[in-house]
């Protein structure tokens, strides 16, 4: 099982921003930092921690993903023809975790990780239980038969919270998501502000 680097709310508040737009997050009741030195903490960021804040925030937002991850998966968006940044958003909104979370069978993306690892999901009817598996267009994903019914599942499927995206179509009486197509970056409901543009320009630089 990934071991999970930071607490979801804890990533909120060193960002100052409720990331992934929940009613409970700490940002709600204040948006400054963690620390007693928290609310000094509004200095002007320099080009260079702009763009690393930009990464933070879009690792974060995906579960903390650890920098060799997400370095990976931007060499594989450099390589695409096109907007890398855009081709950034659409290899991470591919990983089997995120689309999970965005068919709402779980309430987090730290949750999507850990239902992948713990075999409860299946891709054109096979097992994988591998949380940055790749989907591609066309695959179905689906709960399996003995955790459609876990409370986790219900509750997330029922929850007003968020929608799910078109660029999946769900069937939430049978658990399944077919993913359509890869996203563009206007297509994918941040419920924050996602600047890849500058986690392009930070590694270009870097």
């Amino acid at each position: 099982m990934t071991k999970r680097t930071s607490a979801k709310y804890k990533i909120d508040r060193r960002m100052g921003e409720n990331i992934w737009g929940r009613p409970k997050s700490p940002v709600n009741r204040r948006e400054y930092g963690p620390g007693q030195h928290g609310q000094r903490r509004k200095t002007k960021l320099s080009d260079f921690g702009t763009q690393l804040r930009a990464k933070q925030k879009l690792k974060g937002y995906y579960g903390d993903l650890t920098e060799k991850q997400f370095r990976r998966i931007y060499a594989d968006a450099a390589k695409t023809r096109g907007d890398t940044g855009e081709a950034l958003v659409g290899f991470l909104e591919r990983r089997l975790d995120a689309v999970v979370y965005r068919a709402k069978f779980v309430p987090t993306i730290f949750a999507a990780r850990q239902f992948v690892n713990h075999c409860h999901v299946l891709v054109n009817g096979q097992r994988v239980n591998i949380p940055s598996y790749r989907v591609k267009e066309g695959d179905v994903i689906e709960v399996k038969s003995a955790s459609k019914q876990l409370a986790l599942v219900l509750e997330a499927a029922a929850s007003a919270e968020r929608d799910v995206p078109e660029y999946l179509e769900v069937d939430h009486s049978k658990m399944t998501a077919t993913f359509v197509r890869t996203p563009a970056l206007s297509d994918i409901p941040y419920p924050v502000q996602m600047e890849p543009n500058l986690v392009v320009e930070f590694y270009a630089k870097n």
